[in-house]
């Protein structure tokens, strides 16, 4: 294996490829202790050493620092980890270990997330966000589930109507237009249809009772 290429990122950092792909990312320290030169053969000793314990050394300690920040879920991890060009494997091996000591658990993140949320956000825009942060869907069930259990229910008619109000939608004096433009409102926040339908109506239905 022959390193073809090596370019300075910062002062101190390298793009080390090798045989004309991009390998990894080496400090200036670690250069000069490996003797790595640009043209120069890299053995497979050394390729395995910076590959099975140098970087996943690294990127277990990149992982813990972003930890004591904030909390991640495993998918926010496993991204800001692959900003860092570390290889897929090592991005596991940092994973593994961070959630071997429950410092990431994407069940109690998503039932966190849910809680926090449960008066002020529909169950689908939950879900919506709780996927784009990486959790996956049979997880973001169990966490609703979970919560369910303990009696932490979310009263989507009662959320929609506080919404109603604060936008002063009186269903009695409402025209069509306003009312789909309610309905839009309400939909892209993620309300079930028949819940918002009933709720556009429900002032009108209650006074011919």
């Amino acid at each position: 294996m022959i390193v073809t290429q090596m370019t300075g990122i910062s002062r101190s950092r390298y793009q080390i490829y090798v045989d004309g792909q991009f390998a990894f990312i080496l400090y200036r320290g670690e250069v000069r202790e490996l003797a790595i030169a640009e043209g120069e053969e890299i053995s497979e000793a050394c390729y395995q050493q910076i590959m099975t314990e140098l970087l996943p050394r690294r990127a277990k300690k990149r992982a813990m620092n972003l930890l004591e920040a904030r909390d991640y879920t495993s998918g926010q991890l496993r991204e800001k980890l692959r900003q860092g060009d570390y290889p897929d494997a090592c991005i596991d091996e940092a994973i593994a270990y961070v959630e071997s000591y429950g410092y990431v658990d994407d069940l109690r993140y998503a039932k966190d997330f849910i809680t926090y949320h449960l008066e002020d956000k529909s169950r689908t825009r939950m879900e919506q966000d709780l996927m784009r942060k990486g959790i996956g869907r049979d997880t973001i069930g169990a966490a609703f589930d979970e919560l369910e259990q303990t009696g932490a229910r979310q009263d989507e008619m009662a959320m929609i109507m506080r919404l109603l109000e604060k936008k002063k939608y009186d269903a009695r004096t409402a025209a069509k237009q306003d009312r789909q433009r309610m309905y839009g409102f309400l939909y892209r926040k993620g309300f079930h249809p028949e819940a918002i339908s009933r709720a556009l109506l429900l002032d009108i239905t209650s006074n011919s009772l």
